[in-house]
């Protein structure tokens, strides 16, 4: 509905001067791994979030932020019109918006002075306040990648902006209830993301580092269970104290936070409780969950949060009332409503919306099947007589006719499956039906299901079914019952068979039929060319399956038969090794590792001295309200030394510090204590109507911390230090794929061709050339001898590229792919540069961290004998020079021919240094000096080069001349 208008603004934005993720963007479309939807959708997310300032759709639109700057002077309406539109910009924003309001346009204009324009957006949005936004991708399009990528992207731009509150610091993945069996594990690949397809070294690998996942799926707490028995609040509550929380990721099924409130009496703890207290015992975890900060809330399969039964959206409404949600994103296929939703405009005047209000990005079903998707092959079975088993007949002999042998390049086996309407049916019809009647190998067949008491189901199955999609599986046909009808993610699924209405919910036949459209892929990640799938239906399910593409997609069965392939998987090209040909040596170099050891200070935990010390020292913070009575009057200061908090209770207290310390300590550990504990007791609550409160100017946590380390012997990790030797190759060949073509792919494939050639016959560029002009040469004098002057004197060889002319000094495999402008435009400079020459240096691009076994290990210096690590850094280039023959042994000892000097080079784009720094100071300062002195001689030196820096060149012939000469 909003998406269209969105979009356009989008695109402006990315293309004018205020946008700040060009960069970001560029470099996420040169890694090639993410599809266009997921581009376009993360255009979307950091273009709501930047520009819109991540306000809620109502009221970027009420604000009219998506306006168009058309002259208003050219539209056709009155004056007193004109000047509504002028004056108000959300009448501006429904008016510009009529083609999705037919009914809305002139009715603006002619009682527009009556409406109330800001409450009828609102309405549109249901009343949201908070900020969500819908991304509408189709099955197999990505979605839970996509919801990776919106993490990292979030944590990056976090940590470079903390205060920043339109960027999500924590996370959380809800998926409905009815669906936990097939989304929930799907989600769990969120954590096999790989970051560097969003984000560039060294920011991806830190914060892969950063992020903490914990998939919350214990089985829910008994009615009749302590608070101390729910696991997956201990899994939560194990991440306090939760205001410098950053980078947790919980995933958890909906029903998990939706349950039903704790009926009084059953619980412990036996006073009257406040609302915030029946919250928190009726549901511990969604009790937890609120108090986390700066939460990004991620809603799968959203349409769903839209039934009663649910309820999501007001657990999120709760959460968004303790400031700590920061956005709502939902992600779903069918971005429709179940039926059209009427909103009032004036008067008894209502319009009707049909999609879901919230979408900002659409990329619909029939446009995936024309780009990567399979391509349906739908097959029905009509007739009076036609019966559920001659339908699966059909199913199955066109199955095996057209896939039975059908083995994909990632090694997996195609499949079909046939939903059944109940375990009863798969049993005792199905099953016999293709073992006997069809001659099926009951070997390729696979029956799953939750079983019952005639049909046991054992957990080879369930593991079976895990691993469908790998290689170990060799099923051919898989049986199911309620089971992998939304959120089954098999990429080898083929083929699905509906029978009978009743194999799979009515409303659900869309979600079921569309299961093996999946793309399917090489194992380095490379989609296939154009597949098939086989779609067999009977007439019922036909029906409910046009039915639903019309209601959601707005497309018939016979359009997304006949969709039209485009393919646009991107151009590869191939890579060569070349680090043979130019006997390029390993790298040798001295890596510092520091090994952490941890030793306890003290044999006994002296409780009682700590919790002595505890009792006495002051933590509480004293806030200070100054007030001013009138103008000019002096202001008058209250001090308040307390606030109320929830409810206290002493016992309860003991009961909460056990469980937060995980089985460290015993409730008897505490009361052996017991009269210093209560004096702390006493002194961190105050009474207030009876009743002991907590008071909330004293930090708990921090309290309760220091309560459960006096029950633990202190302990200090100490550091050593250790410089290890190490030789490394510069290529790792095995893992030298096929690369999306890219504008920084150097060189090209023609200079490849050449390169590869004069490597083949151990000639260089200029030899060829020679070659190539006498042959010319030869058929120039053959044409001019025939009359053919003319076109003799056009025949002409190209000289040599720059590339080809630079190749034995640069190019250790083909092609370089790199990241930025900045890193091709280096290296043609470093080649160019007059002292390299003569020098006769080399240089190889390194910033490929999956083809280079040289990284250096990088720590920060916390005091005397203290470190902390923090990651690998690949620099971009490594600038060598080798050890001349005519030098003998050679200088600094070193061989002729190997290497002698190295300089390691560093490009970075302005927007990334500031996460570079710490690896930068550790490679000037502890790096260069242990090597250096190792060696013996200045072996390394280190050159940082950024793209602001108007003296690059002169920096790098500054460097070359003062290390290498």
């Amino acid at each position: 509905m909003f998406q269209q208008i969105i979009r356009q603004r989008k695109d402006e934005w990315l293309q004018s001067p205020s946008s700040t993720v060009a960069d970001t963007i560029q470099y996420i479309r040169q890694k090639g791994f993410l599809r266009e939807p997921q581009i376009e959708a993360i255009e979307t997310y950091l273009f709501l979030k930047i520009a819109g300032e991540n306000k809620p759709l109502w009221q970027l639109i009420t604000e009219g932020f998506f306006n168009k700057n058309e002259d208003l002077a050219n539209l056709r309406i009155t004056e007193t019109e004109r000047e509504l539109l002028r004056k108000n910009p959300a009448a501006r924003a429904l008016y510009e918006m009529r083609a999705d309001f037919p009914e809305l346009g002139k009715l603006l204009l002619e009682r527009g002075e009556n409406i109330d324009f800001e409450a009828l957006i609102k309405n549109i949005f249901n009343g949201v306040e908070y900020t969500d936004y819908l991304f509408s991708l189709p099955m197999g399009a990505g979605k839970t990648f996509l919801m990776a990528a919106f993490i990292y992207l979030d944590l990056y731009f976090a940590q470079n902006d903390p205060e920043n509150p339109a960027f999500a610091h924590n996370f959380i993945v809800l998926a409905p209830s009815g669906l936990k069996s097939s989304i929930v594990p799907s989600l769990k690949t969120i954590e096999q993301f790989d970051p560097t397809w969003v984000l560039p070294e060294p920011s991806a690998s830190q914060l892969k580092r950063m992020l903490k996942f914990e998939i919350l799926d214990q089985p829910k707490t008994a009615a009749k269970s302590n608070r101390a028995k729910n696991p997956n609040a201990q899994k939560v509550a194990a991440f306090q104290p939760f205001e410098d929380l950053m980078g947790t990721v919980l995933v958890v099924n909906a029903e998990k936070v939706i349950l039903d409130k704790v009926e009084l009496g059953k619980d412990p703890i036996h006073f009257e409780k406040t609302d915030d207290e029946k919250e928190k015992y009726a549901n511990e975890l969604r009790h937890l969950i609120g108090k986390i900060p700066n939460l990004s809330i991620f809603i799968d399969e959203v349409h769903h949060a839209a039934t009663d039964d649910i309820k999501l959206r007001q657990v999120v409404n709760g959460w968004n009332r303790n400031g700590t949600v920061t956005s709502v994103l939902g992600f779903s296929g069918t971005p429709y409503l179940p039926t059209a939703q009427k909103v009032e405009v004036i008067d008894g005047v209502s319009i009707k919306q049909t999609q879901i209000p919230f979408v900002v990005y659409y990329f619909p079903l029939l446009k995936a099947v024309e780009t990567f998707l399979k391509k349906p092959l739908v097959k029905v079975e009509k007739g009076a007589n036609v019966q559920p088993l001659d339908i699966i007949r059909t199913g199955v002999t066109a199955f095996y006719e057209r896939f039975g042998t059908t083995i994909y390049r990632d090694g997996t086996t195609a499949k079909l499956a046939i939903y059944c309407s109940s375990i009863e049916k798969l049993e005792e019809s199905i099953f016999p039906f293709l073992v006997s009647e069809l001659q099926i190998d009951p070997d390729d067949i696979l029956k799953y299901h939750q079983g019952n008491k005639a049909h046991k189901i054992g957990k080879e199955n369930q593991s079976e079914f895990l691993n469908l999609d790998t290689t170990a599986s060799r099923k051919k046909i898989v049986l199911l019952v309620q089971i992998g009808k939304e959120g089954w993610d098999c990429r080898s699924l083929t083929g699905v068979v509906l029978s009978q209405k009743g194999d799979c919910p009515t409303n659900m036949v869309l979600q079921t039929a569309c299961r093996c459209l999946r793309q399917i892929h090489y194992p380095d990640g490379i989609a296939t060319p154009e597949k098939t799938a086989l779609i067999c239906l009977n007439e019922d399910n036909e029906k409910s399956l046009d039915k639903q593409l019309k209601e959601e997609q707005h497309i018939t069965l016979a359009d997304l038969g006949n969709a039209k392939s485009k393919n646009t998987d991107p151009e590869m090209r191939p890579r060569f090794d070349r680090s043979a040909h130019l006997n390029v040596p390993k790298i040798e170099f001295f890596q510092l590792k520091i090994h952490f050891d941890e030793h306890n200070l003290e044999s006994e935990p002296h409780t009682a001295e700590k919790l002595a010390h505890l009792q006495k020292t002051e933590h509480r913070a004293v806030q200070i309200e100054d007030r001013e009575l009138q103008n000019g009057a002096n202001k008058t200061r209250r001090f308040r030394d307390h606030e109320s908090g929830e409810r206290a209770q002493f016992d309860y207290w003991l009961l909460q510090i056990v469980k937060e310390s995980f089985g460290g300590i015993e409730l008897g550990d505490l009361r052996a204590h017991g009269p210093f504990l209560k004096t702390i007791f006493e002194k961190i609550t105050f009474p207030e109507n009876g009743q002991r409160h907590f008071n909330e100017r004293f930090p708990l946590a921090a309290i309760h911390s220091t309560i459960r380390k006096a029950f633990r012997l202190r302990r200090e990790v100490r550091t050593r230090e250790e410089i290890i030797r190490r030789e490394v190759e510069l290529l790792i060949v095995q893992n030298l794929k096929p690369v999306a073509v890219s504008d920084f792919l150097v060189p090209n494939i023609a200079e490849i061709q050449n390169i590869t050639t004069a490597d083949g016959l151990k000639l260089s560029v200029a030899d060829i050339l020679k070659t190539k002009n006498d042959a010319l040469e030869t058929a120039r004098q053959m044409l001019i001898a025939q009359g053919l002057g003319d076109l003799a004197n056009n025949m002409t060889v190209p000289p040599p590229t720059f590339w080809e002319q630079k190749k034995d000094r640069t190019f250790h495999f083909l092609p370089y792919r790199f990241d930025s402008r900045l890193e091709k435009t280096f290296l043609e400079n470093a080649l160019q540069d007059a002292d390299f020459q003569q020098l006769d240096l080399e240089i190889y691009f390194n910033g490929e961290d999956n083809l280079s076994e040289f990284s250096i290990d990088c720590y920060r210096k916390l005091g005397e004998n203290r470190w902390r690590r923090i990651g690998k850094y690949f620099p971009d280039f490594l600038m060598i020079q080798r050890s001349p023959s005519h030098f003998g042994e050679g200088r600094g000892g070193v061989r002729a021919g190997e290497i002698h000097k190295i300089l390691v080079i560093e490009t970075k784009g302005e927007g990334f240094a500031r996460n570079f720094e710490e690896k930068k100071l550790f490679v000037e300062t502890e790096f260069l000096k242990n090597n250096n002195d190792k060696f013996g001689y200045r072996r390394f030196d280190f050159l940082y080069l950024q793209d602001d820096d108007p003296k690059i060149l002169q920096n790098l012939n500054s460097k070359i001349k003062s290390f290498f000469q």
